[in-house]
């Protein structure tokens, strides 16, 4: 049995450990407002890209462009989009658990955040390039990853490239997701999954007036509607990673709180039990010198 010394220690320790967790959760907590505001707002301009640009498409007739052409896939890349740190409970798990599933041999990573590159290493993957992205995701950070994809597309090294991300559903629920990248055969919006109506009416293709044409159109636009979905899914990645930290020190801070009651239910039976046994020891000995 422990002595009252030792719990009154862990009880200590324990308080120590659920004032850091509260301290990381409200940290959490401030920055997952601005993650989740960022990706949220992202997503309108995400979808009616996607509709303009498949407007364009339907009235361009043949037209081909390189990041659209479609060969049998005897290579691929997978840009894998983790975070840098840990503590958010399952995140990376779920995640990296999906982007195991691609076929080693035929699969190359370009890795963005620290957590995949780390696990690239332990399971042996293939790494064409390492990207760094900020707490709070730049335009330049998806520029830079896009276009080492592009190259590796456009050369004919892979010929699919896929990316591989949490994307953000609620507070408590963020969904790992595998989305197809290039060749860009679907204007699939990121939302897609989430079952979300747009608030942006649906126009019709007649509605769209191209000027100078829907083909100039689409040439221009196809590599920058490439860059805002990495752009995107590195928005979703930030509000996935920081409710999910934010989940799991609050799930953290309350286990310490009910060990610090548990601990201290224990001390004071303990030290109850003590003073009983000292009690009991004094007056058996006042007993027998009185008698």
């Amino acid at each position: 049995m422990p002595s009252t010394r030792d719990i009154r220690r862990r009880i200590k320790s324990v308080k120590n450990t659920a004032q850091i967790t509260k301290a990381m959760q409200m940290v959490a907590s401030a920055k997952m407002r601005k993650a989740q505001m960022a990706a949220l707002a992202g997503r309108p301009y995400v979808d009616l890209m996607n509709k303009m640009l498949a407007a364009a498409t339907a009235s361009a007739g043949e037209f081909t462009h390189p990041l659209m052409e479609q060969r049998p896939i005897a290579k691929r890349a997978v840009i894998l989009v983790s975070t840098d740190k840990g503590l958010c409970g399952g995140l990376n798990t779920n995640l990296l658990r999906e982007a195991g599933r691609f076929d080693a041999k035929e699969t190359v990573f370009l890795t963005a955040g620290r957590k995949g590159d780390q696990w690239t290493g332990r399971a042996k993957r293939t790494v064409a390039e390492r990207f760094t992205y900020h707490d709070n995701p730049r335009f330049t950070d998806a520029l830079a990853i896009c276009k080492k994809a592009a190259e590796l597309f456009s050369s004919g090294e892979v010929d699919q490239v896929d990316v591989v991300f949490t994307n953000f559903i609620s507070t408590l629920n963020q969904k790992p997701v595998v989305r197809q990248l290039l060749p860009i055969v679907e204007l699939k919006p990121l939302s897609a999954d989430l079952k979300v109506e747009s608030t942006e009416s649906h126009l019709a293709v007649s509605e769209y007036q191209f000027e100078p044409s829907a083909t100039d159109v689409l040439g221009n636009l196809l590599p920058k509607y490439v860059s805002y979905q990495v752009y995107q899914v590195l928005l979703e990645a930030k509000a996935s990673e920081h409710s999910a930290r934010m989940v799991a020190m609050k799930n953290a801070t309350d286990n310490a709180k009910q060990l610090i009651k548990d601990l201290t239910l224990e001390y004071n039976k303990i030290r109850q039990a003590n003073i009983t046994k000292e009690l009991l020891e004094i007056t058996s000995a006042a007993m027998a010198m009185g008698s």
